[in-house]
């Protein structure tokens, strides 16, 4: 009865250190992967904006210099989103900021913008859309080259009556088949560029922290 006893009760033992084991080791790997997954995630935020803004032409960590905006009603934003600045030996360089076109085709179709602290357009990148593929995913810069027009432009060049699709008696090009969804980008890209000339100096601003 005793060795029986004693087996149970070194069955027992076993059992939890196995339990124990198998815990740690699984917390240790869940652990691993998040910050794998963390910093694969810095890297391909990371990427979209040099994307915009070529490194060379900032020398600040952009991923730590930034503001948080609450929703924003001229960019269709609808919670708080990053704006990263970027400088170079403390002088204002860029934003970039997101950027929601709230009437595409299939729904709302959400941009990177980057704009220089003179108000010119670094560039525009399609981050999240539902649009019909082969016809409004044209967007995308991996299915065309569509949004790389924007890069260089203002307020000023074209002119403001001119930022529409040439169906509507403006300057950029509408895709065959669709014109629902350029429409809704050139007038989400416009609407950024408003808001920062507004804005402009807000989203530059150090503050007290910061300096």
């Amino acid at each position: 009865m005793m060795d029986l006893q004693k087996h149970i009760l070194r069955v027992g033992l076993l059992l939890g250190l196995f339990a124990i084991v198998a815990t740690t080791l699984v917390a240790l790997t869940e652990t691993s992967t998040r910050e794998q997954i963390k910093e694969n995630e810095r890297e391909a935020l990371l990427s979209g904006i040099n994307a915009l803004i070529p490194h060379e032409q900032y020398d600040n960590e952009i991923l730590q210099d930034t503001i948080l905006l609450d929703a924003t009603e001229e960019l269709a934003t609808e919670g708080p989103t990053t704006v990263y600045r970027a400088r170079k030996q403390g002088e204002n360089v860029a934003v970039v900021l997101t950027a929601v076109a709230p009437n595409g085709y299939s729904g709302q179709i959400k941009m990177l913008v980057g704009i220089y602290a003179d108000g010119t357009l670094a560039g525009v990148r399609v981050i999240n859309h539902k649009e019909t593929p082969g016809l409004g995913d044209k967007i995308d810069e991996k299915k065309a080259d569509w949004i790389f027009q924007f890069e260089g432009l203002s307020l000023t060049k074209p002119a403001s009556a001119k930022w529409k699709v040439q169906k509507d008696g403006g300057e950029f090009d509408q895709f065959t088949g669709a014109t629902i969804t350029p429409r809704a980008v050139v007038g989400a890209v416009k609407r950024a560029l408003e808001y920062f000339r507004s804005h402009g100096d807000e989203l530059f601003a150090v503050t007290e922290e910061e300096s």
